[in-house]
Formats: structure tokens, C-alpha cells, sequence
């Protein structure tokens, strides 16, 4: 698809997709709210929102399910965007959080911050998740630079893939070292919203808005990066300032999501896909709806997981992994990998 045949897509098909999106992702809230392994009547979860009174289903979806789907939206809607600013700064559809590292570099971050120096609250790790992500995703783009055709595509999966299994490894070592920790966290470490709170969610929307807010800023220049950094210098973009910046606003919002949810795979790396399907490449329409989408993945996964073997639960990163898995193949095979 020709750059103006999609931009000439995103205007006819994004004032259409974008309510149809929040459509979907507000179906994957109520579906968030209402299934689970507690029985829940339509009454009752209307009750235990509006008309709190302290019963069992009450204090279910007052302090469960409603904590869970907060940060079930955030955490996907920080893996969307930043999996749409990735791909827009490398001109790469196999960049994204988890690809490039950036999941498992903060996850492993986190961990050690916690054991090494008793860090309990997303207010404090989080800084260690921006640093860890940080250092993975330079180590990724450096390994997939070397040797003939510097960072192809494939080169920068199959780097980050080595990078990512070394750091999950290595997280998985220093957590257990500390029985107590490995206890608390063996959950969140593979992925998932049970231990999400309130709190924990407020503490998380402010880095979230500044993720955000950076990405709004680079709307225009990502479009005018994929034209190519020559043309982008003509229309008065920087582009090693943008992707720096981008980086930035990358880690934040990867960072911040994994911090709440774990290292989730895939969410980020597949939403963004999706969108330019529906909308073409204009970043205006890309990332509210790699926003969106991502969120709706990850409540829906959420959700599976909560019903497929009740009343057990499978975590949240096993099945956005079942979910992700075959399109992330689909995508190192076609034909158009080689670039946006």
C-alpha cells in the first residue's frame, strides 16, 4: 500500500473505526467486570458500582474485578502506543515492546529493585522499570545492527528474542533467591492483573499521561518519518531527535504497563498491526486505536483466562502469549517485513 493510498484509507475508514473500537473495548470492560469465577447477576454488579453496601459481590467487584480492568486498560493501552511509536521510529513491523526487549529488560529491573533494595511500591520501581527497558533496548538495537544490512527487521526479532530470554532467565534467577519474593511476585512475573489495586493504578496514570502526552507530540513527525529521514529533514523534522524522544515516551509507557501487569508479550507488537489494517499509516488514527485495541486484548485475555479451567485462573501473560503467538509467525513470515 502506497503512503498516500493509506493516508487516503486512514481518512475514510478512522471516523468509522474509532467508535467501533471503543465499542469493542467497552464490551471487554463489562465483560472484565461482570465474568469470573464468583457468579455475578446484573444487579449485582450494578449494585457493587453504584449502591455499595459491603456484601461478598460487593467487595468482588469493588476491590477485585474493578481493580483489575483499571489496569487491565492502562497497562494495554501503554503496551498499544508504545508498540505504535516503535514500529513508527525503526520503520520496523517487528518492533514493539517484547521484541525489542524493553518488557523484559524493566520486568528484570523491577525484580532486582525489590530484592536488592526493598522497593514495594509502582511509584518506586517503576524508575528502575524506565532504566532496565532503557538498557535492553539500546543492547537489542546495537546486537541487531552489526553485520551485513545493519538492523533489518528480522535481525532486531531475533536479537531482541535472545536479549529478552537472557533477561527473563536472569529475572527468574534473582527471584529466586528470596523465597518470600518469589511467592508474592511468581504471578506478576509471568504476566497478570490479581494483584492489581486502586492505588496501585492512580500511581501509574500520571507516568501513563506523560507517555501519552509524548506520543501526541510525535504524531506528525512519525508520519513524516516514514517517508524516510531525508524527507523528513526537508519537511523540518529531526529525525535523531524524534526517535530519541520516541525512546523516551517508549520505555515510559512499556515500562509503567509492565510494572502493573508484568511483561506481557506480543499486546504491543500485534494492536498497532491491527490499526494500520483498518486505517492505513497515519499515526492520528494508529495510535488511539493501538490504544484501544491493546486494552480490549488484554481484558479479553484476562477474561479467558479467568473461565478456561475454572475455578483456577491461567495468568494473563500465558494467554496474550497464545493469543499474540501465531500472529508474531505471521508476521516474520509475510512477505512485507521488510518494512512499513
Amino acid at each position: 500500500m502506497t503512503t498516500v493510498a493509506a493516508r487516503r484509507r486512514g481518512r475514510v475508514a478512522g471516523p468509522v473505526a474509532l467508535p467501533a473500537v471503543a465499542l469493542l473495548l467497552a464490551v471487554a470492560v463489562v465483560a472484565s467486570l461482570k465474568v469470573g469465577g464468583t457468579p455475578m447477576s446484573w444487579a449485582a454488579l450494578a449494585d457493587g458500582l453504584l449502591r455499595f453496601s459491603g456484601t461478598e459481590s460487593d467487595l468482588v467487584v469493588r476491590h477485585v474485578r474493578l481493580s483489575r480492568t483499571l489496569a487491565g486498560v492502562l497497562a494495554g493501552a501503554g503496551l498499544g502506543v508504545a508498540g505504535a511509536i516503535a514500529q513508527g521510529l525503526t520503520r520496523n513491523p517487528l518492533a514493539g515492546p517484547d521484541t525489542l526487549g524493553i518488557n523484559a529488560g524493566a520486568a528484570f529491573a523491577i525484580v532486582v529493585s525489590m530484592l536488592g533494595l526493598g522497593v514495594a511500591s509502582l511509584g518506586g520501581y517503576v524508575w528502575f522499570a524506565f532504566v532496565g527497558g532503557a538498557v535492553a533496548a539500546v543492547a537489542v538495537y546495537a546486537i541487531g545492527a552489526t553485520g551485513r544490512g545493519g538492523a533489518t527487521p528480522v535481525k532486531l526479532a531475533m536479537a531482541g528474542a535472545a536479549v529478552s530470554a537472557l533477561l527473563v532467565s536472569m529475572t527468574w534467577s534473582v527471584a529466586l533467591l528470596d523465597h518470600d519474593l518469589f511467592a508474592r511476585f511468581r504471578f506478576w512475573i509471568i504476566g497478570s492483573l490479581a494483584r492489581a489495586d486502586l492505588d496501585t493504578s492512580g500511581q501509574a496514570l500520571p507516568f501513563l499521561a506523560v507517555g501519552a502526552l509524548i506520543a501526541a507530540l510525535l504524531t506528525r513527525r512519525l508520519d513524516a518519518l516514514a517517508l524516510g529521514d531525508e524527507t523528513a529533514r526537508t519537511l523540518g523534522s529531526r529525525p535523531t531527535t524524534v526517535r530519541v524522544v520516541g525512546l523516551i515516551g517508549t520505555v515510559v509507557l512499556a515500562g509503567t504497563a509492565t510494572a502493573l501487569a508484568g511483561p506481557l508479550v506480543f499486546v504491543g507488537l500485534v494492536a498497532p498491526h491491527a490499526a494500520r489494517l483498518v486505517v492505513g499509516t497515519a499515526h492520528r488514527w494508529v495510535l488511539p486505536l493501538s490504544a484501544m485495541l491493546a486494552a480490549a486484548v488484554v481484558l479479553l485475555a484476562d477474561v479467558v483466562g479467568r473461565v478456561v479451567i475454572a475455578p483456577e485462573e491461567v495468568q494473563i501473560g500465558v494467554t496474550a502469549a497464545i493469543l499474540g503467538g501465531p500472529a508474531f509467525l505471521y508476521l516474520v513470515r509475510t512477505r512485507k517485513v521488510p518494512a512499513l
